[in-house]
């Protein structure tokens, strides 16, 4: 005669009907790679930059124009003790700013010894790409961003895959005095 009320025995009914309630496994996926980076627009053209190259993105903040320099560079903000110089990036390249400062956004870059804020029309947030979309030359592409561009994403429309790392440490760039 068996105990039915011994622990092992409960135990172990227990574990058998918690076994045949049970859910089986879910059947594997195939696992899609997929890139990420920040996604922004200027003008019409959307635009993805690595995660890695984009260090904050701020509202814009209130500006010190600066005498003397080209007309893409805005100014010189105060972010938290530190100076930030503006950069109109759709003026730099060739564009027009922006006129509505309620979605403008700046993104912050700090590579090497060069601390500066791209301002963009509009940041579109964390956008995510299968690798398969990727394609090293795009389709549409202006001459000027050419240095800039290292290939494209396509989903329901074209993402320029746009280096803000590039952008700092090319000549033209660091070239402001007017």
């Amino acid at each position: 005669m068996r105990n039915t009320y011994s622990p092992y025995f409960i135990l172990s009914q227990m574990e058998g009907r918690c076994r045949d309630l049970a859910a089986g496994l879910p059947a594997q996926q195939e696992m899609v790679r997929s890139w990420s980076g920040i996604g922004f627009r200027m003008g019409t053209q959307l635009f993805v930059a690595p995660m890695g190259e984009i260090n904050e993105i701020l509202h814009e903040p209130r500006y010190t124009q600066l005498p003397g320099v080209k007309p893409w560079v805005k100014g010189v903000a105060n972010v938290r003790g530190r100076l930030l110089p503006l950069m109109d990036l759709n003026v730099f390249l060739g564009g027009e700013s922006s006129s509505s400062r309620l979605k403008r956004r700046i993104l912050v870059v700090d590579v090497d010894d060069i601390f500066a804020g791209l301002i963009v029309d509009e940041v579109l947030g964390m956008q995510y790409f299968p690798n398969a979309s990727f394609s090293e030359l795009p389709a549409t592409s202006a001459d000027s961003l050419q240095p800039f561009i290292h290939g494209a994403f396509t989903r329901e429309s074209e993402w320029l895959v746009f280096s803000p790392h590039a952008l700092v440490r090319h000549q033209q760039f660091l070239s402001v005095a007017a």
